[in-house]
């Protein structure tokens, strides 16, 4: 049962970040909340670091509440994530934050 239950929170809060238009971002928080399971940040953290490569899932615009780039084990995936969302006209203040006033996607 407890598996069922991980697999629907899971599709939930991918359907969610797929719905994340070019250009925007979201917050871990707010993904969770959208997909009716507020106060899982954690869970949608957990779901993006288990995606596969490929996975056509726009990972790289989930943020962290403070608009920062949350860090990994990898450093190098900090920095793909940074890349992919600079080519996506998303700029960064000189102390790594994305001005989640500017960018923040509001459905």
């Amino acid at each position: 049962m407890k598996s069922i239950l991980r697999s629907d929170n899971m599709q939930r809060i991918l359907t969610v970040i797929q719905q994340i238009p070019h250009g925007h971002v979201a917050t871990y928080g707010q993904i969770a909340k959208l997909a009716g399971l507020p106060r899982n940040a954690r869970q949608v953290g957990s779901i993006l670091k288990s995606l596969p490569p490929g996975s056509g899932v726009p990972w790289f615009r989930v943020v962290n509440s403070k608009g920062e780039i949350s860090d990994r084990r990898n450093p190098n995936s900090e920095l793909t994530q940074r890349q992919a969302l600079e080519e996506e006209q998303i700029t960064f203040n000189n102390s790594g934050r994305i001005s989640l006033q500017e960018y923040r996607w509001e459905p």
